[in-house]
């Protein structure tokens, strides 16, 4: 069951910025936002981007739904989330991730990406906050009025923490 839905996957494109950009991102200036449902993920996947160290999370060919970003700046890395959903200005919330044995608790804000306000945290590359990321299994990623957010199964968000904390990783691991 699996394998005919891989197989589906990889006909399409994955996530990218550029389908981020043609996705309506468009939000009242003022006023509260309407929360939204949770998102349906069936298919959605983890896939690098053309920018080393960002992963998109979303369904092929479709606007991505999620991003997690190495970014070093001065020496200085950091492990940056985002949630693609409009969101109220300067809003701020507790988000929960769960899955993996962990439950984090932990502060996210709006951020204006030139389009819109939407939900963005930043961490320091050695934040060990992010353990329920890094581990096989799937991940519950809720913020209020977002919904929640299933991250299925990868690899790929694991090894990008894990090379921003500084770890070495076996070649064979992209």
């Amino acid at each position: 069951m699996i394998l005919p839905g891989l197989l589906l996957a990889a006909c399409q494109p994955p996530a990218t910025d550029d389908s981020a950009d043609r996705g309506a991102m468009i939000g009242p200036e003022e006023g509260m936002v309407d929360p939204i449902d949770s998102p349906d993920v069936e298919g959605a996947i983890w896939s690098p981007t053309s920018e080393p160290g960002r992963l998109l999370y979303g369904k092929p060919g479709q606007t991505p739904l999620a991003a997690l970003q190495c970014r070093t700046e001065d020496g200085v890395r950091t492990i940056e989330i985002t949630r693609f959903v409009i969101t109220d200005k300067d809003a701020k919330a507790i988000q929960v991730l769960i899955g993996n044995g962990h439950s984090e608790r932990l502060p996210i804000e709006a951020v204006w990406n030139g389009r819109a306000w939407i939900w963005q945290a930043t961490w320091p590359g050695t934040t060990s906050d992010l353990e329920s990321l890094t581990g096989p299994r799937e991940v519950e990623w809720t913020i209020p009025g977002a919904g929640s957010l299933i991250l299925n199964p990868s690899p790929l968000p694991g090894r990008l923490i894990a090379r921003c904390r500084g770890l070495s990783l076996p070649a064979s691991m992209p």
